[in-house]
């Protein structure tokens, strides 16, 4: 079994910062691609960021330049630093990753249950 773990959410004000942490535990052999994705009250999911295994990133056009994202490998934790936070960020966050386990199905990918996230104006 693994497990995807969310942290950091919370309320702040618009211009300020929160920085979102998910960690992977369980049956793991290696972590590959990992990132954040969200949701807001009556959208659809959104891809909001992501990073491969080496460390390349990708971000969504809305959040470039405000937001990034890193890992650790050795704590298999994913984090995204989120700056000048606009009441548009408002959503609910998910990480996701890629993993090969050490069972069957060797490779899936799990998402964590989410963090609230609220800018306020």
């Amino acid at each position: 079994q693994v497990q995807l773990v969310e942290s950091g959410g919370g309320l702040v004000q618009a211009g300020g910062s929160l920085r979102l942490s998910c960690t992977a535990s369980g049956s793991i052999v290696s972590i590959n691609a990992m990132g954040w994705s969200r949701q807001a009250p009556g959208k659809q999911r959104e891809l909001v960021a992501g990073i491969t295994s080496t460390g390349i990133t990708n971000y969504a056009e809305s959040a470039k330049g405000r937001f990034t994202i890193s890992r650790d490998n050795a704590k298999n934790t994913v984090y995204m630093q989120m700056n000048s936070l606009k009441p548009e960020d408002t959503a609910v966050y998910y990480c996701n990753a890629d993993i090969t386990r050490t069972e069957w199905p060797w490779r899936n990918n799990y998402w964590g249950q989410g963090t609230q996230v609220t800018v306020s104006s």
